[in-house]
């Protein structure tokens, strides 16, 4: 019982972030469209900000289940032989520092769809 709600927490708080960032991004593209001059804008500004943020909610969920993986294998096998503890420390720290890096790049990436589009010109007159 107690991992079936979590499981329906876990999804109802996915589609109520997701839900938010569209409801909050029409506003704005509506105001943004009223500016513009091509028809297909509003529709290219929503499904970026549609992109983005599943973009940042993908990543960020398969980065925090690759990190409890990682951990997870790395205390293993710190259980199973104590005097390899250290160079195991040392390589699940540097990967969890590569698996870090991809949500991070994620992140860079949204930023730069949702701020600083670069098709940005071919739907703004």
């Amino acid at each position: 019982m107690r991992k079936r709600s979590f499981v329906l927490m876990f999804i109802c708080s996915f589609v109520l972030m997701f839900l938010c960032g569209v409801i909050l991004a029409e506003d704005k593209v509506a105001a943004a469209a009223a500016v513009v001059l091509n028809p297909g804008a509003a529709e290219f500004f929503t499904k970026s900000v549609m992109v983005a943020a599943l973009g940042l909610v993908a990543m960020g969920i398969v980065g925090a289940v690759m990190q409890m993986f990682a951990i997870r294998k790395a205390l293993e096998g710190m259980a199973r032989q104590p005097e390899a503890g250290g160079q195991l420390q040392l390589s699940m720290i540097i990967g969890l520092a590569f698996i870090e890096s991809l949500v991070l790049y994620v992140l860079f990436i949204s930023i730069i769809l949702l701020f600083a589009n670069p098709f940005t010109k071919y739907f703004v007159q």
